[in-house]
């Protein structure tokens, strides 16, 4: 049995169900939705050396032309992505470790649609790395792109488009009857709400970016419990359970 996680059973799914960005009541994400989240910069290592999704997110920042200050910045931030998925999106938990039940609680990463207006091209390139970290599949719309973000997102497998208002609110318009999660990063968030016509199949997250990987990467992702019978005829017997990608 799969579904999203109330303790250790599974609660619902992730269909119709769920209306809007919040989590499952009773996961360990429930209250991040609850607030609004400011920045704290992260001030862990920021090493990316032998990290390709780090290296080629400051390499794209650089070509940009964003300043030391914020390329620092994005490193950091890269490096809270890292340690978010080792330690808590990248595991599979079974906290109840009962003999005759695995309850595995286990993140999968969901596609997302990024649209950027923001003023600072890092927050773009963090937005998206963040995203490719948790192994979503990433859109971009921007009104414009600074000088080497195009090669970077193609070179990571992201599809990206340049238009303005109207034809993003088009698209918009076209997730508001297929489903899926918007992503703003700075812009208009009634105008994309306006589009989108508040439609249940849509969640839209517009907090400012921040440098914690426990948070930026929730919008890439959702929470899953997979419970097996782990016996039988009173035989314990276990499964291998994965993540998901």
């Amino acid at each position: 049995i799969t579904g999203a996680i109330v303790r250790r059973q599974p609660f619902g799914g992730w269909k119709k169900s769920v209306v809007g960005a919040g989590w499952k009541a009773g996961g360990p994400n429930y209250l991040y939705g609850l607030t609004r989240w400011i920045d704290v910069p992260f001030t862990a290592d920021p090493g990316t050396g032998s990290d390709p999704i780090a290296a080629a997110a400051v390499r794209a920042a650089e070509i940009a032309g964003a300043g030391e200050e914020e390329v620092t910045w994005l490193r950091r931030a890269l490096a809270s992505d890292a340690i978010a998925w080792e330690t808590e999106f990248g595991v599979v938990r079974d906290v109840s470790a009962l003999v005759t039940e695995q309850n595995a609680f286990r993140y999968q990463a969901v596609p997302v649609t990024v649209r950027s207006g923001a003023e600072r091209v890092v927050d773009l390139i963090r937005v998206v790395a963040a995203g490719l970290r948790a192994h979503a599949r990433v859109s971009v719309s921007a009104p414009r792109f600074e000088p080497g973000i195009d090669a970077y997102l193609g070179g990571a497998g992201v599809s990206w488009w340049a238009e303005d208002d109207g034809h993003w609110k088009a698209r918009a318009r076209q997730l508001a009857v297929a489903g899926g999660r918007i992503r703003l990063v700075g812009g208009d968030t009634r105008a994309t709400a306006g589009a989108v016509g508040g439609s249940p199949d849509v969640a839209l997250y517009d907090n400012p970016v921040v440098s914690s990987g426990r948070v930026e990467m929730l919008p890439f992702l959702r929470e899953q419990a997979v419970c097996v019978t782990a016996h039988r005829f009173g035989t314990p017997r276990r499964i291998e359970i994965t993540i998901l990608s």
